[in-house]
């Protein structure tokens, strides 16, 4: 007997925090979410640090592994721990992509600063950096992507100024190491997806041919241009250049090594691209394109071989839900806006950018609108909506799995009164799909990857707001709440299992058994099981 359709939604973002006047989610008026907790069987899920792979407890969630948690069915070592025991064990030294890289003239390192450990650490840059100077490399440039969002707001110097002291410390033990550039995430170089190529362009033109504003060193450019902009923050900084009396310090030039030191792969993947690809590059107008040795902290992308040459290798995932759905002829629809396809697709699918089968999976990408967040906090999440009912109207579908970016996009802004908006947004957009459902006779799964929304202020460690001018501090990153889960079922045929500290993990197997399908024996339990 076929089974029903069921649907996973993903309230990007949207976790469970103290539910008080810092968590945008407790404060917006959410009827159809409350509604659904009230009457149906609803459950908390972890989905951070070691639930999701991530080397500890300390470390937050995000849509990447969270994604590959899910599609998995288990928890896989992800990219922070891989890289750490990497450098432990000297792993990473020996391999020919390090080596290859030893070979450039000027060794240059680039990607995001901070501690986050979402997409990089600031310790994996100080081995690199401190391995090169003590195999001999004497030229050594640093580009840097401030943070601000997997991070505190304002944080960049807490990370510039003490590397600054240590490569001072390496001049005068003979090596040349220094900042070369920099600007913030959101402003350069990190895009993904191709939502705006522009980003890598501006990206571009300040890492490898040094354009941007002029300064003598890494923590003046920041003070400066926090003085000038006093709203924005790391993430949204301008480019600025480090430059001396010969002009800019460190443009990348022909005969030199490139080492991108983020591990994750999404926003990773065009600035690789535009190293690696030849004539047939059409991203944004390079003007010169240097001979270098390229190499990236991980492999970002298994199918595209992006980029060729990597220090660690990505996590393998294999026997994921996604696999195992087409295996047994059932059809797959996955839909989000462009900010998150990737997750419901590459990601969900272990890191994988084919289809298993291109006539059992349908992929449909909204393209984001390239405007503020929290301009426009309610996205594309109408339209993604309307995709996944036309969908369920259809009849055409076993599966549908879709992210509603909301929660975690504006989240990331960290403007209180437009999270609460595109918490809201989110909530109407829930009830029309309870209803498509209900009408389908499908089963909905209402959960989330990691939280962001549910904590809109910086704490301290006793868990008390942290101020600033007598403020509450903005949060800009995600936290490290659970999320909820949700199960929905308006012909009652399933019901919650007791599963002791489940975590996100837990839902591969949960949607194979809505499938009908036996989970393999390493998959976490289900969350589910049939009524009688």
């Amino acid at each position: 007997m076929p089974c029903p359709p069921f649907v996973l939604c993903i309230l990007d973002g949207v976790g469970w925090g103290r539910r008080d006047g810092s968590d945008a989610v407790y404060l917006a008026d959410t009827p159809v979410l409350d509604g659904l907790m009230a009457r149906h069987p609803w459950r908390l899920l972890a989905a951070h640090g070691l639930a999701v792979g991530l080397p500890s407890d300390a470390d937050m969630g995000n849509s990447e592994v969270g994604h590959n948690a899910m599609g998995a069915g288990r928890v896989i070592e992800q990219g922070a721990s891989l890289v750490e025991r990497a450098i432990r064990t000297e792993a990473m030294f020996a391999t020919d992509a390090w080596k290859a890289l030893l070979t450039g003239r000027t060794l240059h390192f680039l990607g995001l600063l901070s501690d986050g450990n979402v997409h990089s650490h600031v310790d994996h840059l100080r081995a690199l950096v401190g391995r090169a100077v003590a195999e001999g490399h004497r030229r050594i440039r640093v580009h840097i992507l401030t943070d601000g969002r997997d991070v505190s707001g304002r944080s960049a110097l807490t990370w510039i100024t003490p590397l600054e002291q240590e490569f001072l410390a390496f001049a005068a033990a003979g090596s040349d190491v220094r900042f070369a550039s920099g600007g913030g995430r959101m402003a350069l170089t990190m895009d993904r997806y191709e939502a705006d190529w522009s980003m890598v362009a501006r990206g571009w033109a300040c890492h490898v041919r040094g354009e941007g504003q002029p300064f003598g060193g890494a923590s003046e450019a920041v003070r400066t241009l926090y003085a000038a902009a006093p709203d924005k923050d790391d993430q949204w900084l301008p480019a600025f250049v480090i430059t001396d009396s010969a002009g800019p310090v460190g443009t990348i030039e022909d005969g030199d090594s490139v080492c991108f030191f983020n591990f994750r792969g999404d926003r990773a993947i065009e600035i690789t691209r535009a190293f690696e690809e030849g004539a047939s590059f059409t991203g944004f107008d390079r003007q010169r394109v240097p001979r270098v040795t390229y190499a990236g902290m991980m492999q970002y992308d298994g199918d595209l071989l992006l980029p060729k040459r990597f220090l660690v290798e990505p996590p393998a995932i294999d026997r994921t839900v996604g696999e195992q759905l087409a295996a047994a002829g059932l059809r797959t629809y996955a839909v989000s806006e462009t900010q998150k396809f990737g997750h419901v697709t590459y990601f969900f699918n272990g890191n994988r950018s084919d289809r298993f089968s291109a006539t059992l999976e349908t992929y449909a990408e909204v393209e984001s609108d390239r405007v503020p967040f929290d301009e426009l906090p309610e996205m594309k999440a109408a339209a993604i909506t309307d995709l996944v009912v036309a969908a369920l109207q259809a009849g055409q579908v076993d599966h549908v799995r879709l992210n509603l970016a909301n929660g975690d996009m504006v989240g990331h802004t960290g403007k209180l009164a437009a999270t609460v908006a595109a918490v809201e947004c989110v909530d109407a957009c829930v009830g029309r799909l309870v209803h498509a459902c209900e009408v389908a006779g499908a089963v909905l799964l209402v959960t989330a990857d990691h939280g962001n929304a549910d904590q809109m202020v910086e704490l301290d460690k006793a868990g008390a707001p942290v101020c600033e001018d007598g403020k509450p501090k903005p949060r800009t990153s995600h936290s490290l709440n659970p999320v909820p889960f949700i199960l929905v079922d308006s012909r009652g045929r399933w019901e919650l299992c007791d599963v002791p500290g489940a975590g996100i993990a837990n839902i591969g197997a949960t949607l194979l058994t809505l499938a009908g399908l036996t989970p393999p024996d390493d998959y976490l339990p289900s969350l589910v099981h049939r009524v009688g």
